[in-house]
């Protein structure tokens, strides 16, 4: 059996061919079309108290009007479809810009869920969802007295 070492990134691949690396690392690394080609979807953190689920999810820059938030049998579903369109004119210039913002996230709800008892608020960038639970469901805390 005979062991060959392939070459790592010890190996200068620069030196074969620096030009091509340089081309495909540049248009792999630019912001502008990484920025295009990653969906964005807004960080969420879910929660659990003794008497109601919390849904966070980070969005700023956006307006309460911009949410919709619908319950489908036992699916909440939370999304932001917004569509901007920017002119400037200038002296030797005009630019146009367009700017389209929109993600959906669904979350499955358990059987305990009070399905008339779901609120939602945001403030400061962060969109609260509070879901209730059912009354049957939440546990009573109690002392056991041991005999």
């Amino acid at each position: 059996m005979a062991l060959i070492k392939l070459p790592g990134k010890s190996y200068n691949t620069d030196a074969v061919n620096p030009f091509v690396n340089n081309v495909f690392d540049n248009l792999f690394n630019d912001s502008f079309i990484s920025d295009r080609l990653v969906t964005r979807v807004p960080a969420v953190n879910i929660t659990e108290s003794a008497d109601a689920f919390s849904i966070e999810v980070a969005a700023p820059g956006l307006q309460k009007s911009d949410f919709k938030i619908n319950v489908d049998k036992n699916i909440i579903s939370i999304s932001v479809e917004k569509q901007e369109e920017k002119e400037e004119n200038g002296k030797v210039y005009s630019k146009k810009e367009f700017s389209y913002t929109s993600f959906s996230r669904s979350f499955t709800l358990p059987d305990i869920v009070d399905y008339a008892n779901i609120d939602a608020s945001y403030e400061s960038g962060v969109l609260a969802v509070k879901i209730g639970k059912k009354e049957e469901a939440i546990v009573a805390k109690r002392l056991i007295e041991v005999k």
